[in-house]
């Protein structure tokens, strides 16, 4: 439904697309300019995303094919340019059975439903040399974007995805990519003259600036070597308290991982008949699907919760889904594929890159999670978008080492989110986010209380201060007042 809506609006704006790019024809101007430096002529180019087919005319190419969902722009973009091909196509379901020498994804990703799955179809179209080209706009530039739509100097394209600079290149790697190269341009975006050469040409590398330039560029190509995966058992912990609605959907739902999966149900002195629901799904599926339940008593969170489910499992990779079902069970083989290839040792799932379904998270609930993703950022030093999505996955080794280590950071956390990123860090692992879909709840109440676990949350940010930071700052001291005392 939202490809089918995100279709009919593109429709709709079809007939003017070319004018609203003819009021910012600098920009334009600027993006196929740059294209053309990295893309000779005479080559064979796919674009997806094609709109009306300007960019990919612009770098001449001797087989061009341009894909886009919406049939109004593909209609337009072959009257304009009928020596090149247009197909109406869908980024993530791929139907192609050829090969390019350079692909441009320009001005998309913004717009994707699932951005892991359209990165993993490009595969289909490239061979080893195959170049991708990848453009987007700076996420610092949200608030004139949206004032240049408000004053109708920029085409409406409602509410997108974002995905920092740094996000972007790790979501290539996890997908099978390397970056060959990464450029920021245009921190003047709109024609002056003589001073938007001067701008964007030297001004705008200079330290501090690029960082405020409105276009991120990726070139990036598929892996010298495809990546060899190795085979996992997996544990799937699902922490319950009154969630009978959604317990059928957590089994159905749930796709077999690896050598196998089993899943452990952790109810918390359920009262509406979760028991009764998991209880039914074992007597269902007993000999078709490894499920084990445990008692919580008494149910002191879902912290707990985790850990018991984490201390009865047997698999190699362990991983928790919230049994609200936020998190939908069927995008859990993304958080195994980058443990089983080797690319990471945590996942840590981001609800924060796609819009949300309305009601999903309250907007105070917003507000703090990024306030938090910025502090841990900062404390961890790993790139943390996302503090409390429930989703985490990683090795059952490594947990067991983090378990050792807990009195370190002390046990007071009632999630369980923090323990394991504390913990993550200090061991050192190679931390990686996958951007989810986060979903309304259908069934149930939230567990969260705002102002009482919010208070808990900053005590935890607290301690993690004194405990990383702050001890760091004193032994640098130390050393700096032994090494003057000694000279």
């Amino acid at each position: 439904m939202e490809k089918q809506t995100l279709a009919a609006q593109f429709d709709a704006m079809a007939p003017v697309r070319d004018s609203w790019k003819r009021r910012n024809a600098y920009y334009y101007s600027e993006l196929e300019k740059i294209c053309v430096s990295l893309i000779p002529p005479r080559k064979a180019v796919l674009e997806i995303g094609c709109g009306t087919g300007d960019l990919l005319n612009s770098v001449r190419p001797e087989r061009g094919l341009g894909i886009d969902l919406s049939r109004g722009m593909v209609e337009i973009a072959q009257k304009k340019y009928p020596h090149l091909e247009f197909r109406q196509g869908d980024a993530e379901a791929l139907d192609l059975d050829e090969k390019f020498d350079y692909i441009i994804v320009s001005d998309l990703i913004g717009f994707l439903t699932d951005i892991w799955q359209a990165f993993t179809e490009l595969h289909k179209v490239c061979r080893p040399d195959t170049a991708i080209i990848i453009t987007q706009y700076n996420y610092v530039w949200e608030p004139v974007l949206k004032l240049g739509e408000r004053l109708n100097l920029k085409m409406p394209q409602g509410h997108q995805n974002w995905l920092a600079f740094q996000d972007l290149k790790n979501l290539l790697r996890l997908t099978g990519f390397e970056i060959c190269r990464e450029e920021l341009h245009l921190l003047l975006p709109k024609k002056v003259p003589v001073i938007s050469t001067l701008v964007n040409e030297y001004i705008a590398q200079l330290p501090g600036l690029r960082g405020f330039c409105l276009l991120e560029v990726l070139e990036a190509r598929p892996l010298a070597r495809p990546r060899e995966r190795k085979g996992y058992s997996c544990s799937i912990i699902i922490p319950t308290r009154n969630e009978a609605g959604n317990i059928e959907g957590c089994v159905e739902r749930t796709p077999e991982l690896g050598l196998w999966t089993e899943l452990i149900f952790v109810d918390g002195e359920s009262t509406d008949g979760t028991v009764d629901k998991i209880q039914e799904m074992m007597t269902k599926y007993h000999g078709k699907r490894k499920i084990k339940f445990i008692r919580q008593s008494p149910a002191v969170g879902k912290g707990d919760a985790v850990r018991q489910g984490f201390a009865a499992a047997t698999g190699d990779i362990l991983m928790i889904l919230d049994s609200d079902l936020t998190v939908p069970p069927e995008d859990l083989p993304k958080f195994y594929t980058p443990l089983a290839e080797g690319m990471a040792e945590f996942v840590n799932g981001s609800r924060l890159v796609y819009p949300m379904e309305q009601e999903a998270m309250r907007l105070l609930n917003i507000i703090a999670n990024k306030l938090f993703s910025y502090a841990f950022t900062w404390l961890l030093e790993q790139r943390i978008t996302d503090t409390l999505c429930g989703t985490k996955v990683l090795f059952q080794k490594d947990y067991k080492r983090i378990e050792a280590n807990r009195a370190f950071f002390g046990d007071f956390d009632p999630f369980g989110d923090f323990d394991l990123l504390f913990g993550a860090s200090r061991l050192g692992l190679k931390l990686v986010e996958i951007p989810i879909k986060y979903r309304a709840r259908t069934y149930g109440d939230i567990k969260i209380q705002r102002f009482k676990h919010g208070w808990l949350l900053l005590k935890m940010t607290v301690v993690a201060f004194r405990k990383l930071k702050l001890a760091r700052w004193r032994e640098s001291w130390s050393h700096f007042f032994r090494i003057f005392k000694s000279g």
